[in-house]
């Protein structure tokens, strides 16, 4: 992989992970389109550990939320009462939240780590995915907030997190929508997201580095994944700020035809490749 391809694919990683339209995907789309080759197991750990640049511009940008959530909890456990406060109870809503991706990832990584390797089913699971936005943006009211979010509310989003573990969902789609099926406000809905994007992405991103090491030679993939992890935190800072503003008033149809539109481009230049 060259510097070039490496802040290309990070700058994507940045503008994407945060909009409900699969950085995933995008990662594996784009290098497919323009025919760049890569093996295959060293593409998939550069993919998941440029993801921890966007983490790193969720870890910035929710810095403050995140230190009163972590005294809170602490506060609550010296205590003896852990969910006292609202601040650990979120806290603890979070981890419940995060669970069923990380054990269904967990069980099933190899059989996840396949599908990467395929990119007209990605395409068409970015396609199809575009119906899940739609159906949750004509369905239901949203004016619950945050603190009325229940412990079986935060399961059933984690759930709906666990889907995006086949690429081409979208994480943010996937929880968002769980968010708003659930008739949070979007505010409330997009900030969980953001706070439950940080534990899943953290235990992805240490499997990655584990299989980083474990490649032959690994240390040429250190100066491109560097690259990549500095154009992902700093594009992913910037789409965090944006995204936060544009939900506050308006809906993810625009993400739903663009998702359309880029997996039907996507399987029609699948088709005239044949």
């Amino acid at each position: 992989m060259s510097f070039i391809q490496a802040i290309i694919l990070g700058i994507v990683q940045g503008l994407t992970e945060f909009l409900p339209i699969s950085s995933t995907a995008h990662l594996i789309l784009i290098p497919w389109l323009f025919g760049w080759s890569f093996d295959p197991q060293a593409a998939f750990v550069f993919d998941v550990l440029v993801q921890l640049g966007t983490l790193a511009a969720v870890i910035v940008y929710f810095a403050k939320d995140i230190w009163q959530i972590a005294l809170a909890v602490i506060d609550g456990l010296r205590r003896r009462k852990p969910f006292e406060s609202g601040g650990a109870r979120l806290g603890w809503l979070v981890v419940v939240a995060t669970a069923p991706a990380t054990v269904i990832g967990l069980l099933f990584k190899g059989y996840f780590e396949v599908l990467h390797r395929q990119p007209v089913i990605v395409a068409a699971i970015v396609f199809s995915a575009a119906g899940l936005i739609f159906v949750v943006e004509y369905a239901g009211r949203r004016n619950r907030s945050l603190a009325s979010l229940s412990w079986i509310g935060a399961l059933m989003i984690g759930c709906s997190q666990a889907l995006a573990l086949l690429p081409g969902v979208s994480r943010s789609a996937a929880t968002l929508s769980g968010g708003l099926a659930l008739g949070l406000e979007r505010p409330a809905a997009a900030r969980f997201s953001f706070l439950m994007s940080i534990p899943i992405m953290l235990a992805a991103g240490a499997i990655a580095v584990k299989d980083l090491v474990e490649l032959p030679n690994f240390i040429t993939y250190l100066p491109p994944l560097a690259l990549g992890f500095f154009a992902a935190a700093v594009v992913g800072f910037v789409s965090i700020h944006w995204l936060l503003g544009y939900l506050a008033t308006r809906s993810m149809n625009i993400f739903a035809w663009y998702r359309l539109g880029f997996g039907l481009l996507c399987l029609v230049i699948a088709l005239v490749r044949r």
